[in-house]
This record gives C-alpha cells, structure tokens and sequence, in this order.
C-alpha cells in the first residue's frame, strides 16, 4: 500500500473518523460527534468546509 511521504512528520491520510459535517442556514460549516450528535466547532472565518471531514446529507 502506498503513503505520502515523509512518514512521521504528524499529518493526517484520509478521513477524519466519528465527524460529519453540516451546513448552517447562515452559511457556516459545523461539525458534529457522529457518537453523542453534540456540535464540536463552528467555522466562522470562512465559508469553506472542514477538510478531510464527511459531509451529513
């Protein structure tokens, strides 16, 4: 299986596990604990999404 080199420089491949995100009315990005439905963070400085974080349907 390939890796994105260097290895052990801390950064993340792939998803992030047990988050999905949603969208607010006003256009920013939440994320939620797919465990507890508790809302984790709010992206307020931009109206991107999270990165690596799926999307609620």
């Amino acid at each position: 299986m390939a890796t994105n080199p260097p290895s052990g420089d801390d950064h993340r491949n792939g998803m992030v596990k047990g988050r999905s995100q949603t969208q607010t009315p006003s256009g920013n990005w939440v994320k939620r604990d797919t465990k507890t439905g508790k809302f984790m963070d709010q992206k307020t400085s931009s109206k991107t999404p999270f990165k690596g974080v799926r999307k609620e349907k």
